[in-house]
């Protein structure tokens, strides 16, 4: 079972979206389990259990573990392929986010829109390299800082910004035939406060970075 994987298709995504298919998915991210097993767990009879679950393997979201034997009847074990899903923005191609239309570094909505371009685009890359059995080489970095002030925090993006300004100069090969493109995206937002219903006061409100701050280059 994979950890995670990108949904791509617009009717896979519909299909694990339906809370029911969803509640299937979760069960079976858990285990391997019959529909009649799921049944007494989602309150549901055996044969609806079954349609669905139907579905989700149409859409590759569940396959086989394995089949047993209960009495005069045999059991197909279901499995989900994955412990977790991300929808792709390809499955809304017609009004996924584009970050290319507008770039504001202080705007969380091209923040989103960045977000999303790198769920698309990684996504792709491990379905291409996971058909030609090859591996994909990515990086990431995830990390927390708290800023004293916003002063500090303008300070930090800008010697953040200088320092990778300075690599992508550094590295940078655009006339090398054999050479690979690759994308950099750095994020800085506030940490979400562990509330299960926050108010419009818990949202953290962001405080604008002195223009100064260098454009990297895409």
């Amino acid at each position: 079972m994979l950890d995670v994987t990108v949904i791509e298709d617009p009717e896979a995504a519909a299909a694990s979206l339906d809370p029911i298919r969803a509640r299937l998915l979760a069960e079976l991210a858990a285990g391997p389990a019959s529909a009649a097993m799921l049944a007494g767990n989602v309150g549901l009879p055996r044969q609806k259990v079954n349609y669905h679950l139907k579905t989700l393997e149409r859409h590759g979201l569940v396959e086989l573990a394995g089949e047993r034997r209960k009495g005069n009847v045999t059991e197909r074990l279901m499995r989900a392929t994955a412990a977790s899903y991300v929808i792709s923005p390809l499955a809304l191609a017609a009004v996924q986010p584009d970050p290319d239309r507008f770039r504001d570094q202080l705007s969380a909505r091209w923040l989103l829109a960045l977000g999303a371009r790198l769920v698309r685009d990684v996504g792709s890359l491990i379905t291409g390299a996971t058909k030609a059995r090859k591996r994909l080489a990515t990086y990431a970095l995830d990390g927390e800082v708290r800023f004293a002030s916003a002063a500090d925090r303008a300070a930090f993006i800008q010697e953040l910004t200088a320092g990778i300004t300075a690599l992508i100069r550094k590295y940078d090969a655009p006339d090398t035939e054999d050479g690979r493109d690759h994308r950099i995206v750095v994020a800085v937002h506030p940490t979400l406060k562990p509330t299960l219903n926050p108010t419009v006061e818990d949202r953290p409100v962001q405080e604008p970075v002195p223009d100064t701050v260098p454009e990297l280059d895409s």
